[in-house]
């Protein structure tokens, strides 16, 4: 049986209009970066070994280039590890409380066994900061010391609105960090990622690279990476991040307007409990939609009865309001 995952942005109603239900930089997309992508040559293969896109990479992070794998996307290499640890064992993996559904899933589909001490996993899944939450991981630091095999996800380190990272330098080489910067320069539709594997990990990194299909990334996921890496597209995401801390203390403030109760959040998304919970929220949120207004359900990231929103500009904050409004005077929500 084939199941459906779950994930925020367009749907079979199409793109809508005010999408709150992705973590995408609303500023974007990047000028400069989509540019680069756009002149992408299409009409060739990429270098198979992608050896000047590696070595950029390298360069960028101050690692050598072995170190650096390349994956078709995060969902893509969560799946390719959770292979990798199947094969070798033990066959077994251990989750953060709330988390992307891809580590789930691809748990599932190779067999590995959720547990509930990091001592005995096979493979140990970090997200800061996390989501949904947008928060710090609790216990990383500890856990790292414990997980044979640790893989942090740093999404959304380049969307970090406040705080800092709870590992420090020689602690992150430690572990596998996985990147995938289309988020933050606004370009998700673009499929690219890439990993920094730790160190003295050569011969984990050489059976990784052999589960890898051949070309993983086109010609366009090149040319983001690529854009990734330039002072200038640097410098657009760095002005952005004082835009969207502008704009997510006034959807904060919006929200608790209409009586939600939001989560702290670092990063720029966060949670909140509305006024309606149960069918009631599935049906608001039907009926929101329909407006062209799309929020994220957070059930399937162990938070029933909360919405993930992504921060957007107050022309989008102010039609959620009013949409809300709407229902409220129809009886169909909580004012």
């Amino acid at each position: 049986m084939i199941t459906q995952q779950l994930h925020g942005g367009p749907d079979a109603l199409g793109v809508p209009a005010h999408d709150f239900s992705t973590n995408s930089n609303a500023c974007g997309p990047c000028p400069r970066a989509l540019a680069l992508v756009q002149a992408a040559d299409a009409a060739h293969y990429p270098d198979p070994s992608y050896a000047a896109l590696r070595a950029q990479l390298a360069d960028w992070h101050g690692v050598a280039p072995g170190r650096v794998l390349l994956a078709a996307s995060a969902s893509e290499f969560i799946h390719r590890i959770s292979a990798w640890v199947a094969q070798r064992g033990p066959r077994s993996v251990w989750l953060p409380e709330h988390a992307y559904g891809d580590y789930a899933s691809a748990a599932l589909a190779w067999g590995l066994r959720q547990v509930e001490d990091v001592h005995t996993a096979g493979l140990v899944w970090a997200c800061e900061p996390s989501s949904p939450l947008g928060q710090s991981q609790a216990g990383m630091p500890q856990q790292l010391r414990a997980a044979p095999l640790c893989v942090l996800d740093r999404a959304y380190e380049p969307l970090r609105l406040q705080g800092k990272p709870s590992l420090q330098p020689e602690e992150l080489e430690q572990v596998w960090q996985l990147w995938t910067p289309n988020k933050a320069l606004g370009l998700t539709g673009v499929r690219a990622a890439y990993v920094i594997s730790p160190l003295r990990a050569e011969e984990t990194v050489a059976q990784l690279e052999a589960l890898c299909p051949s070309w993983p990334l086109g010609a366009h996921g090149v040319a983001l990476l690529q854009a990734w890496v330039r002072e200038d597209v640097q410098a657009w995401l760095r002005a952005s991040l004082d835009t969207l801390r502008a704009w997510k203390a006034r959807q904060l403030g919006l929200c608790e307007s209409m009586g939600w109760q939001c989560s702290p959040s670092q990063a720029n998304f966060f949670c909140a409990r509305t006024t309606v919970q149960g069918l009631a929220l599935a049906q608001a949120l039907q009926a929101l939609r329909a407006q062209g207004i799309k929020l994220r359900a957070a059930a399937s990231f162990g938070l029933p009865g909360q919405v993930r929103l992504g921060v957007l500009p107050p022309a989008s904050q102010d039609a959620l309001r009013a949409a809300w409004h709407q229902l409220a005077q129809t009886g169909e929500v909580s004012a």
